[in-house]
């Protein structure tokens, strides 16, 4: 009998990693071999632990958009909207607080109200009236980008003084570095990477653990293998649009609290670098694979290759793009080639 059970565990095939965990291993590697990189190759600047909480500063209100959008691209969908509601978010936040005598309560309730509002009507379009997500979040964008011209069509700074009091609130961490003078000085993030950090991991681990978050994959997965397990396609892609529109409006006010102004020029092209780290991170357009943790690394590499472009003396904006760019075709190369190996194995079996 034990020699039969040998025989038989012996036939079974072992598990390997699944596309995910793969994809994001190759970014976390990515990301530390950058990081390395510049330490020892740029020096005393990335040697800096403020150097890495700025990261998280420049780029909270990114991560938490990115893991939205995140999130619709596993079921398969994509909301390129985003980057127009935080844009709105800013400044009907702006708004409310110098034009309409607004306070910190109120100008929350702005934000996650406008976010709520698009993520409705956008699910509703793409979940129930079976409409195109890019075309539907294409028309958001347009919608977005054009209120915030109409609500103020002029930058300006907020001057509310408890909104001042909590964008300049800092939050300093037990480790830091020495200064030029020997002194210590105690490395700080904002507010908003405290929020930016708990949504990523809340999402990893409704994503992980929840039937909401299997549900996600299955549906970008195959949605006729979805509804034959039971789930409900619609709902699930619905909560989706819903969940990416309330983080695109929590996302607006970490921008908002960073930035301390309102503009109809603010989060130009976020949508598209939210897209790009979420790709980076391991998340695939055609659905079914991703990572939150991995989008939180594709933000984190986006920034450090802002940083290491700058630091090397290529400032013009064309050289970042391309640097982007190529980022960006390697990850696609690579996703390329592991789901090819993952078909092979697949019909194999």
């Amino acid at each position: 009998m034990a020699g039969k059970g040998n025989a038989e565990s012996k036939a079974m095939p072992k598990r390997g990693m699944t596309d995910s965990n793969k994809l994001l291993l190759i970014t976390i590697i990515v990301f530390v071999a950058m990081y390395a990189g510049a330490m020892i190759f740029l020096g005393e600047g990335f040697l800096k632990v403020q150097t890495f909480c700025n990261l998280l500063n420049n780029n909270a209100a990114l991560i938490i958009t990115a893991c939205g959008l995140s999130i619709v691209m596993i079921t398969g969908g994509i909301d390129i909207s985003v980057g127009g509601v935080v844009a709105l978010v800013s400044m009907s936040c702006a708004v409310n607080l110098d034009y309409l005598n607004g306070n910190i309560f109120t100008s929350i309730m702005v934000a996650l109200g406008i976010g709520l509002a698009f993520g409705i009507v956008q699910g509703f379009l793409v979940a129930y009236l079976d409409i195109q997500p890019f075309i539907v979040s294409l028309a958001g964008m347009f919608f977005a980008r054009g209120m915030t011209t109409i609500v103020h069509s002029q930058p300006f700074n907020v001057a509310n003084e408890a909104f001042q009091a909590l964008k300049n609130t800092r939050i300093k961490l037990p480790f830091g570095s020495v200064n030029a003078k020997g002194v210590f000085v105690n490395a700080y993030v904002e507010i908003g990477v405290v929020v930016a950090i708990a949504i990523v991991v809340i999402l990893f681990c409704v994503l992980r653990w929840m039937k909401l978050g299997r549900s996600f994959y299955a549906v970008g997965g195959n949605q006729q293998s979805a509804l034959m397990l039971g789930i409900n396609v619609k709902r699930t892609r619905f909560i989706a649009q819903l969940l990416s529109g309330l983080l695109a409006g929590i996302a607006g006010y970490v921008y908002f609290m960073h930035v301390g102004s309102g503009s109809p020029s603010h989060a130009s092209g976020m949508e598209m670098n939210a897209i790009a780290t979420s790709i980076i991170g391991g998340t695939l357009l055609t659905g079914g694979v991703g990572n939150i943790f991995g989008t939180f690394l594709g933000v984190l590499s986006l920034g450090l290759i802002q940083n290491i472009v700058s630091s090397i003396g290529l400032d013009q904006a064309w050289w970042t793009g391309i640097t982007v760019a190529a980022m960006l075709c390697l990850f696609l190369v690579i996703q390329s080639v592991i789901m090819a190996q993952s078909r092979k194995k697949k019909a194999a079996v």
